[in-house]
């Protein structure tokens, strides 16, 4: 029943998506007219190459409809994020609810049965699909915005991906990427699934050995202070796996879309660092230990 009710709510904010968007370009085409005339009053000034008081009084008042002509699109595209982001919560509820009901699909199919392409793809494809913060201006962005790490008391969800240290077959300790079960305020500790399905494995763990990874990518642009810097000791998924290891920040991603590129930690090399690979926002995050091992 709860499956059916969601389905319905996506198809309902799918369509409220589809006018949003329709709405957009309404509202840029109607935009466009009077940017067009800023552009020809900028070239009438430029020929008679003066700046008269009749051209300041147009430009004033062409800029200022230009300006309410942005924020009423710029309203209508955060109203569409808005949707976007319900849409991906109420899918990732009926992802959640149909593996507990033991009902499955492609997109998602059980881990046991789950081929290692697969799954390399779909942490691919989430990192990709990782919302990138837009703030309004002069607003900071939040916790778990790229760099910035959640706040002390914050619990992560059910069906949330986090860095968990767990102890491996060895005894060694190492860093993997998980899937948030449920956490016990009582005891404070999260129940974790391993990721890989070849791991196969839940973990109790208390909260100093979980981190949460962003929920959103920052942008370099707007907001490279939530970014890592370069030289900057982090944990990075490293690529083709599904394990964190301590890494140096090579460069930022300079771009909204672009990776980090980092050097792992690795004895092989003589200066104990790998050449630069890509890593996606999604998978960096702050690294605990400060200490080079």
């Amino acid at each position: 029943m709860a499956l059916v009710s969601a389905d319905t709510r996506i198809a309902e904010l799918l369509t409220e998506l589809h006018q949003l968007i329709k709405q957009t370009q309404e509202e840029r085409s109607r935009s466009e007219h009077n940017l067009l005339n800023i552009q020809k009053t900028h070239e009438r000034m430029q020929t008679e190459n003066k700046t008269s008081p009749y051209y300041r009084t147009k430009l004033r008042g062409l800029y200022t409809t230009a300006k309410a002509d942005a924020e009423a699109e710029c309203s209508i595209l955060r109203h569409a994020l808005d949707k976007i982001a319900e849409i991906k919560s109420l899918l990732e509820e009926r992802r959640i609810a149909a593996r507990m009901a033991g009902v499955y699909n492609d997109s998602d199919p059980p881990r046991k049965t789950m081929r290692r392409g697969v799954l390399m793809t779909l942490l691919q494809q989430s990192a990709m699909t990782l919302p990138l913060w837009i703030g309004k201006p002069g607003e900071s962005p939040p916790p778990l915005c790229g760099a910035i790490p959640a706040s002390s008391d914050y619990v992560a969800k059910q069906g949330d991906k986090v860095a968990a240290r767990v102890k491996a077959v060895d005894g060694d300790e190492q860093w993997i990427l998980a899937e948030v079960v449920s956490y016990s305020h009582s005891t404070n500790k999260y129940e974790v699934d391993d990721i890989d399905e070849e791991g196969k494995e839940r973990h109790t763990l208390s909260r100093r050995r979980i981190i949460p990874l962003p929920q959103w990518k920052a942008n370099p642009e707007t907001d490279p202070e939530a970014l890592f810097s370069k030289d900057q000791l982090v944990l990075a998924l490293y690529p083709q796996t599904t394990c964190f290891y301590r890494a140096l920040i090579h460069t930022p991603p300079p771009r909204p879309q672009d990776d980090y590129s980092v050097l792992f930690e690795d004895t092989s090399y003589a200066d104990g660092y790998s050449p630069p690979l890509n890593v996606a926002q999604r998978y960096v995050v702050a690294c605990k230990e400060n200490k080079k091992k």
